[in-house]
């Protein structure tokens, strides 16, 4: 099982800090990553980590988003800076083994003003 935390409400150019606690071992996932869906959109990649470390980010939060894994925390970290209000959405944690994902379920974050 996999559990969110650290959504909110921020302002533009603000930052949050996003955390993905596992039930099993965060090392025993082949990657982990995080997705997003805003109001009316379509789920979408936004970061993703492999069990080697491998980091990939969708272009529109690439050079603004980190993702890490924080083994004190049995966690996998989604760092956000400079946030957009287009940043605003639903975000969502997930695990993969093998063919299957598991997902979280879920955590609001909203940019605006």
């Amino acid at each position: 099982q996999l559990a969110e935390s650290g959504g909110g409400w921020v302002q533009p150019g603000e930052s949050l800090r996003l955390s993905c606690k596992a039930s099993g071992s965060i090392f025993s996932f082949s990657a982990m990553g995080w997705a997003r869906q805003a109001p009316g959109g379509q789920r979408e990649m936004v970061a993703r980590i492999t069990k080697l470390g491998r980091a990939d980010y969708a272009d529109s939060v690439l050079g603004r988003f980190s993702v890490y894994r924080e083994p004190r925390e049995n966690a996998v970290v989604l760092e956000m800076n400079k946030l957009k209000p287009e940043d605003t959405a639903v975000y969502y944690c997930n695990a993969e083994s093998g063919s299957s994902k598991t997902w979280g379920q879920g955590t609001q974050v909203t940019v605006s003003s």
